[in-house]
């Protein structure tokens, strides 16, 4: 994928700079080559141009500018040398050989799903991997007690690149409590037109989930889950399921605003959402919007990207092969920004801004989340998986608020606001 961006010019600035006792800002003009295609052009601008004397220079594609952040130590020297693969693995999914379990209809749709979580587990967990240099992923993998399925939990921690990274498998089955129940009734007419508050009901769910915390405040959180419920009466099994539906999405939290990176990330999505329905992208990058939102903060998580539930629109078969395109997806428009990022001097400054996000992020996880309060409430459940999305570090400051104009303005200007960054 990289290998694409390899021939691009750098861009080429001139500095000029003012000093005072207590701020610095410095501001540049910038000449750039155009690129062939908007894609080419999302990954090539919104650059760290480099450090000196403890200074990193912050460059704004939108505004020409560079700045310089409060003079602090530039950190993240121990990746400085780290080089990216030219070509990450598994992000060029559209052009390999579909596996078996994507057209074996012999094989029941839980089953093909199970297949399909496990393999999209080993691809990302591949990809994540090619940038990290210090630490593999561990995998564990765990069986619930009352044996009623299992799961693998792929967790890199405290890497150079990946502060903590989570892709974890579930294949499990139970009885819905009758929270879960009310829950499921409460949010979709349909499903309590169908599940009834006074019968029990079982239930079985294959799901990957992934939440990526990189190291670097400039590289951006990611999250990522796709699942498929299924629900059947506890009187009668045998029957089939009363209702089946898909689920899941992905979605981009930057601490620092590269809207070039955000641009390309939503146009990745889009492209695979297109050819199964031209509305899929707008109408789910606008539930994504509406659904990770902090609303005590009146701020949505990060930058959004696409999310849906109780999705059964179409049928099973051509459902099942959009979620295929949509997973594989993310690996093509999350790591290569990881990979662009990853290198860049940062101080204190942004380290610190970047573990407030994360307080902000684990306040939405653990206060709205529809999937951590479902595994919460399921008798048997891994509470280690199920809070594998929190990061390892995060930071709350009383009263925090940047100053006007600064990244960290911006970043909030574009969580408080909806932006259609696809174009």
């Amino acid at each position: 994928m990289l290998a694409k961006f390899s021939n691009l010019k750098a861009p080429v600035a001139r500095l000029a700079y003012t000093s005072q006792i207590h701020s610095v800002r410095r501001y540049a003009t910038q000449q750039t080559t155009q690129s062939q295609s908007s894609a080419l052009r999302a990954l090539a601008t919104g650059v760290c141009i480099g450090a000196s004397a403890g200074v990193g220079y912050w460059y704004g594609s939108e505004n020409n500018s560079f700045k310089q952040q409060d003079a602090q130590p530039a950190l993240g020297s121990e990746v400085s040398r780290i080089h990216a693969p030219a070509k990450i693995p598994n992000t060029e999914y559209e052009n390999e050989t579909k596996p078996s379990y994507y057209s074996d209809t012999s094989r029941s749709m839980h089953e093909r799903m199970e297949s399909f979580v496990l393999d999209l587990q080993d691809r990302l967990v591949v990809a994540l991997e090619s940038l990290e240099p210090s630490q593999k992923f561990i995998r564990d993998r765990w069986e619930r007690e009352d044996g009623k399925g299992y799961g693998i939990s792929c967790v890199l921690q405290d890497g150079q690149v990946f502060e903590k990274a989570g892709v974890n498998v579930s294949v499990i089955e139970g009885t819905l409590t009758p929270g879960q129940l009310r829950s499921m009734r409460e949010r979709n007419p349909q499903t309590a037109k169908k599940l009834n508050a006074n019968e029990q009901y079982d239930f079985r769910v294959a799901g990957v989930s992934v939440v990526v915390h990189p190291r670097n405040p400039y590289a951006p959180t990611a999250h990522k889950n796709y699942r498929r419920f299924e629900v059947y009466r506890k009187s009668c099994p045998e029957a089939g399921p009363v209702m089946a539906w898909f689920g899941g999405g992905a979605d981009l939290t930057p601490a620092y605003l590269f809207e070039d990176d955000v641009k390309y990330f939503h146009q990745t999505l889009k492209q695979a959402c297109d050819p199964h329905d031209p509305q899929y992208y707008p109408r789910f990058k606008q539930w994504c919007d509406q659904y990770f939102t902090n609303i005590h903060r009146n701020e949505t998580r990060g930058v959004g990207g696409i999310f849906f539930d109780d999705l059964e629109d179409k049928e099973p078969e051509e459902l099942f092969h959009f979620v295929y395109d949509a997973g594989n997806a993310f690996i093509k428009a999350y790591v290569p920004l990881v990979a662009k990022r990853m290198t860049m001097p940062y101080s204190q400054r942004e380290r610190d801004w970047q573990l407030i996000r994360r307080g902000h992020y684990a306040e939405f996880n653990l206060v709205y989340d529809r999937g951590t309060k479902f595994g919460l409430m399921t008798p048997g459940a891994r509470i280690e998986s199920i809070l594998m999305s929190l990061p390892l570090t995060a930071r709350w400051e009383y009263m925090n608020q940047p100053e006007p104009g600064s990244p960290e303005a911006r970043l909030l200007d574009a969580v408080r606001t909806t932006t259609e960054w696809a174009g």
